[in-house]
């Protein structure tokens, strides 16, 4: 199978606990059992969408683990990389939405996937496809993960594979100036890169747009920046050009939106939309998914993403 697939990715992805009232976690007496993973999420919209994805980790190998690798394994995506650990457990979040306001607590100290190393890759897995998509929060688990994140970004130049960049900017996990010192160079490296603008103004250090701009001509790929003023920034050749939101009466959950942006515009690519179609397709799956409650439940086939794009209207029979 993986000699056919189109992207891959890897990175943690985390059993993730919710109350299943309002209550909050201090006062709920059951609870949702889960997962969530930036990297996952976005294989699991391509999957959605019709593309052959692979995505790949390090569980433990308990419950949790094997719910997830079952889970994404179901929705269609490669997991035949995924390796599991007898001594280290799969990595937890517990969530919480209390009066409005959402609160995040992490048990991934010691995790199953903050002990990846270089040992994980295959070069043919790698060399396979047309995308390598990461995230900045592999990097921040531990120096190990983050040499294995750079070799694989080598191993994907090497083989001419395309590198797509979330830097999904974690400040839990490292400081900002540790950051910078990371994923700067994987900006630099990247073919897509695919920030947001508040993540820009702490990686640049500055809080003008003017500059924040110079920076990414300097980087010569091509840069989509979320979180614009109603408006996605599309910077490339020396040009910036505004991809404007869709707007959405009644948002749900944010979490993972980003996420289903990634997916939406990688489809767009592979599908050989122009890059500002591949944006627009992007912002349209990022309106959709925060109209559901999960990190990747909202996530739209392709038939649906037709759909809207056709102002189809549902009638239920």
């Amino acid at each position: 199978m993986h000699q056919l697939l189109e992207v891959i990715t890897f990175g943690e992805t985390m059993g993730l606990m919710m109350p299943t009232s309002s209550k909050g976690i201090e006062y709920t007496s059951t609870m949702e059992c889960s997962f969530g993973g930036a990297e996952s999420n976005v294989a699991i919209g391509l999957s959605r969408l019709g593309h052959r994805v692979g995505w790949f980790s390090k569980l433990g190998e308990d419950p949790i683990g094997t719910k997830i690798v079952k889970t994404i394994r179901g929705e269609g995506v490669d997991v035949s990389r995924v390796q599991f650990s007898t001594t280290v457990p799969t990595g937890l979040i517990i969530r919480e939405v209390v009066a409005g306001k959402s609160s995040v607590y992490y048990y991934r100290a010691h995790s199953a996937a903050s002990r990846m190393t270089e040992a994980i890759l295959d070069e043919s897995y790698i060399a396979s496809c047309k995308i390598l998509h990461i995230t900045g929060i592999t990097p921040a688990l531990s120096e190990p993960c983050c040499e294995l994140v750079y070799e694989a970004v080598r191993l994907a130049k090497k083989h001419g594979v395309r590198v797509s960049f979330d830097p999904n900017l974690r400040l839990k996990l490292w400081s900002v100036e540790q950051a910078r010192k990371m994923l700067l160079p994987l900006a630099a490296q990247a073919d897509y890169f695919l920030p947001g603008m508040d993540e820009l103004k702490l990686l640049y250090d500055t809080e003008d747009e003017g500059v924040i701009f110079d920076k990414l001509h300097e980087l010569g790929n091509v840069s989509v920046v979320k979180g614009g003023d109603n408006v996605t920034y599309l910077v490339e050749q020396g040009a910036v050009r505004a991809v404007p939101y869709i707007h959405v009466e009644h948002v749900i959950d944010t979490v993972g939106a980003g996420d289903a942006f990634c997916a939406g515009f990688l489809s767009g690519l592979l599908k050989g939309e122009s890059l500002e179609e591949a944006v627009r397709l992007g912002n349209l799956l990022g309106s959709m998914v925060i109209q559901v409650e999960g990190d990747w439940q909202g996530l739209p086939t392709w038939k649906q993403v037709q759909a809207k794009l056709n102002l189809a209207v549902h009638v239920e029979r």
